[in-house]
């Protein structure tokens, strides 16, 4: 199981464009697809307290945001110890 969680829908081009940069990053994740799991979605909106667009990123359980937060974080090299070797 991969620390990092990105909720997505299918139809949402910004979500395409994390999960492109998370393999070209080498970051393993899962995806939770919002738009076809109503768990998954009531998990999303648990940890997001409601946030109601995608993508949405978790590590380890924890919500860091979306795409500009996620890209943010590897710039600051905060991301290193997920990628994988």
């Amino acid at each position: 199981m991969a620390r990092l969680t990105i909720y997505s829908t299918g139809t949402c081009p910004v979500c395409d464009n994390t999960k492109n940069l998370l393999t070209k990053w080498r970051i393993p994740f899962d995806e939770a697809r919002v738009d076809q799991d109503r768990d998954k979605l009531r998990e999303m909106l648990e940890v997001t307290e409601h946030a109601r667009s995608v993508p949405q990123i978790t590590i380890d359980g924890k919500w860091i945001g979306g795409f500009t937060e996620l890209t943010e974080m590897h710039m600051d090299g905060q991301l290193d110890e997920l990628v994988e070797e």
